[in-house]
């Protein structure tokens, strides 16, 4: 059985952008000839792959089960061939998913994506939110580049420590544990808000009081930062936040920031991938972009 691989670079072309039209965009063919690659496709797998729906396609259920599979077969692939080549950022055409904790997109997500764009405007990102320590889609390919305050277990995930951040306190402008110095105690006795995607109302804090004999009220879970510190602004409620990465929507929301009345470890931030990604030139430049980017935040600050 003879095969034309290029089919697999236009099938993961079809499955990413859903459209003939699109498809034939990012790979600068005609759509007519994209159409036809469809209809080799089709042929070859026995599948419609796209299926219109109203005024737009969708994948079949095999297209999406084998979606993972094909993008990897060809980026690796592509790296395969073009190992040796010199990384020419201008006439780079990829998409890269980056899997960032919601304050870290925030803080400096613009900033990347600025930089990327001036210096490979063929690339093109997307920032997706972070859904927990699942390391599945950095293993199937889907996701690109990952954030994580610890580092992975599994032995096929790569990673970079690329800064460390404190815990603070943030509160709103004339919030009662601004008069004075706050200590433990005063901290534990006002109410507080968590940040947790799974709506916990426990978090390492309890811990630290518990081992000053002292237990604070939690009275809501928020699970995102930008939510926590909107809450902290027209409520009472205190929320206690890495200081680096909500920095800036704490300024924009013209927060108190105090420090932790705690001894706590501080908060390491690691950006993690696959390792068939090692050797991965695009890949790589895109990494140190990211560092460059992330470890700006890391300024000493007055507080």
């Amino acid at each position: 059985m003879q095969l034309d691989l290029n089919l697999l670079t236009a099938l993961d072309a079809l499955l990413e952008e859903g459209s003939v039209t699109g498809a034939a965009t990012r790979l600068h063919v005609t759509a007519p000839a994209m159409s036809r690659s469809l209809g080799r496709i089709r042929k070859a797998t026995g599948d419609q792959i796209l299926v219109r729906t109203g005024r737009s396609m969708v994948p079949t259920s095999r297209a999406l089960a084998m979606r993972a599979e094909v993008h990897t077969l060809v980026q690796q692939a592509h790296h395969l061939l073009s190992a040796q080549e010199e990384l020419d950022l201008t006439a780079l055409d990829r998409v890269f998913t980056v899997r960032w904790h919601d304050a870290l997109t925030a803080a400096c997500g613009t900033a990347l994506i600025t930089s990327v764009h001036q210096q490979a405007p063929g690339v093109r990102l997307r920032l997706s939110a972070e859904p927990g320590t699942d390391d599945a889609e950095l293993r199937r390919g889907e996701v690109d580049l990952e954030s994580s305050s610890s580092e992975p277990a599994l032995p096929d995930i790569r990673h970079r420590h690329i800064g460390t951040d404190r815990l603070v306190v943030a509160v709103r402008p004339g919030h009662p544990l601004t008069e004075g110095v706050p200590s433990p105690e005063r901290y534990a006795a006002t109410e507080h808000l968590t940040i947790s995607r799974r709506g916990s109302l426990h978090d390492p804090i309890d811990d630290a009081l518990a081992a000053h004999g002292l237990e604070r009220r939690v009275v809501a879970a928020g699970p995102t930062a930008a939510f926590a510190l909107q809450l902290a602004r027209d409520t009472d409620l205190v929320v206690t936040l890495p200081d680096a990465v909500t920095r800036s929507t704490r300024d924009q929301l013209g927060l108190i920031t105090m420090p932790l009345p705690l001894l706590v470890p501080e908060v390491s931030l690691y950006l993690l991938w696959h390792q068939r990604y090692d050797d991965d030139r695009a890949h790589l430049w895109l990494r140190d972009l990211a560092t460059e980017t992330v470890q700006a935040l890391f300024a000493p600050t007055g507080i």
